[in-house]
């Protein structure tokens, strides 16, 4: 495990699908085999991501954002391993992300497609955790 850097999956709002939300904690768990890996729900009016982590690198999610494959995914992973960096993933509320988020990191999209949050945190946690592999040379990306 990478004692170096973390990756933070933060999510604005309550989970309102339990089952969604599972899943995204199993990859999530998955994840840490390789690295250090933590989810977590923020309420941005209590919880400024930014100066919470600072010097750490940022990725939005937002559907006007830009698409990665999986083996782009897993460089932009590797590249804040590489640089000892936190990376920190936003997954917006119901409303999206708050007024000024965006000027903050690179956005990314999952898809063009709209999906319930609780659906995109799960995606995203998948990622990671094919990122992970792919990275370290597992078979499960196949």
């Amino acid at each position: 495990m990478n004692g170096f850097m973390k990756i933070w999956l933060l999510y604005i709002g309550k989970a309102r699908d339990a089952h969604a939300n599972s899943i995204a904690a199993e990859f999530v768990k998955r994840s840490t085999r390789y690295l250090q890996c933590e989810m977590r729900e923020i309420d941005p009016r209590r919880f400024d991501p930014f100066e919470r982590h600072k010097g750490a690198r940022f990725v939005l999610l937002d559907p006007a954002g830009t698409a990665h494959d999986s083996q782009e995914f897993a460089r932009l992973v590797g590249g804040a391993e590489a640089a000892a960096r936190d990376l920190v993933f936003i997954v917006g509320g119901a409303e999206g992300l708050p007024a000024g988020w965006r000027d903050n990191g690179p956005l990314l999209s999952l898809s063009r497609m709209t999906f319930p949050h609780e659906l995109a945190r799960a995606m995203l946690a998948e990622q990671i955790y094919r990122a992970a592999t792919i990275l370290r040379g597992h078979p499960y990306p196949r």
